[in-house]
């Protein structure tokens, strides 16, 4: 390809970052207007505030839009009319790992537009929070705040995550990352992945099939959950599975809350029957104020953040470049979007 390409930077990134893009290629012309693009609430946020455009503003938003080849995210407000408002677009990179739903609800998995992900981008933020996870519970860390609270001495017996069984489900680039960090502290870890799949993982982890997830749950201590959400894995833990995990064992949700059947989780948990649950996903998000999970002294609740870290947009863009430079040549994108599975 050695014609001009029109790139779209749909998304707010800091102005060094667009200068890499831009000056990247001298074919390529960056079509970046921060002040047309929803406000950040936070750095690295590819949500953001929507703005309210004027005539003039929402014009110019639908030119960049048509004249796009390439767009870095989607369009933010109607991306189902996407194929419609941008008839050149050929290829979005997405800032998310997790879209299979939303290529769903907006009816774009329908059509032929490539879709690369950021699967890989947030693996070390989300290993690390699900390691954090499970040694606040193992180490009683709740426990310790309270006697601090109470001022109270005591001394007292701790736990060790080294030797514990922990299952990962979902074996991509956060799950893969996980399951690495959780073997490097000693756990013996067990990976279940698609049947078939090839997987790069540590030696010692085991790896086994969704499809045995009934047979790897009455031995698991900690559970982390890092597949996609597909209409498969869709309520893939329900209460049975949660009753076959053993007493006191701990979950870990870093996919989408869907996978978990949500009130069979609190019941099991106000039962006392798991040790704990942190959860970076919900259901429902934000999460409601009257869920009982806010309530629920064994439970860490984060607002689906534990992936943004302050390096992301950096990351993100140098996945961007890589795809770029592959798309340019001709040759395969990294993390292509696979209709048939849904990720």
């Amino acid at each position: 390809m050695n014609d001009e390409l029109n790139v779209l930077i749909a998304t707010y990134l800091e102005p060094e970052l667009v200068e890499r893009i831009a000056s990247s290629d001298p074919r390529l012309r960056v079509l970046y207007e921060p002040d047309l693009l929803p406000v950040p609430r936070y750095r690295c946020d590819h949500g953001g505030q929507p703005r309210t455009l004027s005539q003039a503003e929402q014009q110019r938003w639908q030119a960049m839009l048509a004249a796009a080849d390439v767009s870095f995210d989607f369009d933010w407000q109607e991306p189902a009319r996407l194929p419609e408002r941008a008839p050149r677009l050929r290829w979005v990179q997405a800032t998310s790992a997790g879209i299979g739903a939303f290529m769903r609800r907006t009816g774009l998995h329908e059509h032929e537009l490539t879709v690369t992900t950021a699967a890989g981008i947030h693996a070390v933020p989300l290993a690390e929070f699900a390691v954090a996870g499970a040694l606040y519970f193992i180490k009683g860390f709740e426990q310790l705040r309270r006697r601090q609270a109470a001022k109270q001495w005591q001394r007292y017996t701790t736990e060790q995550l080294a030797g514990r069984s922990v299952t990962v489900i979902g074996l991509g680039g956060m799950g893969s990352r996980t399951a690495a960090h959780f073997a490097a502290l000693g756990a013996r870890v067990t990976g279940l992945g698609r049947p078939g799949g090839q997987y790069n993982l540590p030696d010692g982890v085991t790896v086994r099939s969704t499809e045995e997830l009934s047979e790897v749950l009455p031995a698991t201590d900690v559970l982390v959950l890092c597949c996609a959400l597909t209409p498969q894995t869709e309520g893939m833990i329900g209460a049975a599975q949660l009753a076959a995990l053993p007493a006191g064992a701990i979950l870990i949700n870093l996919s989408r809350g869907q996978v978990v059947d949500e009130p069979a989780l609190i019941e099991a948990l106000a039962a006392g029957r798991l040790a704990g649950a942190c959860l970076d996903v919900f259901t429902v998000e934000p999460l409601p104020a009257d869920s009982p999970l806010w309530e629920l002294d064994n439970v860490i609740i984060s607002p689906h953040s534990a992936s943004t870290v302050d390096t992301e947009n950096a990351a993100l863009t140098e996945l961007f470049l890589q795809n770029l430079q592959a798309w340019r040549a001709g040759q395969p994108l990294r993390n292509t979007y696979r209709r048939e599975l849904g990720y």
